[in-house]
């Protein structure tokens, strides 16, 4: 798989993640999480902004093993979304689906 098929970030609205600015500017996201929840591991509570000058995020890797989506632990939608979580998850991918 090279990074021209990784699957983009389509949309996050997670206001308070560092790499979200019009739109998610991190490389690469990793999804993750446990107890039922695909966390975006990617994550920063920083008010200072990171990533790139340009949108380019895609998910780099994905350890949710029980998401169809999830092909030897690389994503195949075609696309996903994040958003904001619940309780202690700050930002979800809101593609998972088990």
């Amino acid at each position: 798989m090279t990074t021209t098929e990784m699957p983009a970030v389509h949309e996050c609205t997670v206001s308070g993640c560092s790499y979200n600015h019009d739109g998610c500017h991190a490389f690469a996201i990793t999804v993750g999480g446990g107890n039922g929840s695909a966390d975006c591991g990617t994550f920063v509570p920083l008010n200072t902004k990171g990533g790139l000058d340009r949108v380019t995020a895609q998910v780099g890797a994905c350890s949710r093993s029980d998401c169809k989506h999830n092909s030897a632990l690389e994503c195949t939608a075609s696309s996903v979304r994040v958003g904001p979580g619940e309780g202690d998850h700050a930002a979800n991918c809101l593609t998972y689906a088990k």
